[in-house]
């Protein structure tokens, strides 16, 4: 999805949440017999497969959909995402790898410049692992990159850069189990044990959230317009088991990089 289309979303989404907070801020409490989600409080690990679905209807009559997947490790104080990535994906980033100009290669210099164009193509927060950590009340987020064996650190004022918040919560529920609280319970009723879901429509635009009370979890979230101009959808798939080798353990050897280097 181009820029354009990701800005028109970010600004619908924002609008709606704003919509929201200002509903929820002047109307009745949450009725006692709703148990809201916390955030204050460890959630349980959890294994996760994650499917985005977003569709937006340009000024120019133009529908553009987008789907993509990731797969998520929660545990205590670390969140783990994976973008899922065909082999064809992988192949021409491999291939992008390569100089253009093999001759120019050869000279000392051209190396130079070569080097740095290929860290700096290597480096793409969407293609490698996102490791989000939450330490001594701080977040810190960094990216694994096997093929090089590097951990790259991004400091809190790069975050905008590689599209990171800069918020754990969100990192570690998905959504802000808080803002999930202000939606009142739907009539609707879940299929899932222990699942519950939330709903609020001003007329205009709608937001809904399957919410997994027990695993603390958003198993679906949609939010949209009642004109057709936006949609947006993830839908959450919990794995039955959980994985006992965790990537951020067998990290030993790699080196240690930092955001900056990859902006000469």
């Amino acid at each position: 999805m181009n820029t354009s289309v990701k800005f028109f979303v970010a600004l619908l989404a924002s609008t709606l949440l704003a919509s929201i907070s200002a509903t929820a801020a002047t109307s009745a409490a949450t009725p006692a017999n709703a148990p809201a989600p916390a955030a204050s409080v460890a959630a349980p690990d959890v294994d996760l497969t994650v499917r985005y679905y977003t569709k937006v209807l340009t000024n120019e009559g133009v529908m553009r959909e987008s789907r993509y997947e990731e797969t998520m490790l929660r545990r205590v104080g670390h969140v783990w995402v994976e973008r899922v990535l065909p082999p064809a994906s992988k192949l021409a980033d491999k291939h992008q790898d390569k100089p253009s100009n093999q001759a120019a290669a050869n000279s000392a210099s051209a190396k130079k410049v070569a080097l740095k164009v290929h860290d700096h193509e290597a480096f793409n927060p969407v293609m490698i692992p996102r490791h989000v950590m939450f330490e001594n009340g701080k977040t810190r987020l960094e990216y694994v990159d096997s093929s090089t064996r590097q951990v790259i650190a991004v400091p809190a004022s790069e975050y905008d850069n590689v599209n990171f918040d800069g918020s754990w919560v969100n990192a570690y529920f998905l959504v802000d189990p808080k803002q999930v609280a202000t939606l009142p319970l739907a009539k609707r009723k879940s299929d899932v044990a222990g699942a519950v879901w939330r709903e609020r429509d001003n007329g205009e635009v709608f937001q809904r959230v399957l919410w997994d009370e027990k695993r603390q979890i958003p198993l679906i979230v949609e939010s949209g317009d009642k004109a057709g101009r936006f949609f947006n959808r993830f839908e959450v798939n919990v794995a039955s088991s959980l994985r006992r080798e965790l990537p951020w353990q067998q990290l030993k050897g790699y080196g240690q990089k930092e955001y900056a280097d990859f902006l000469d």
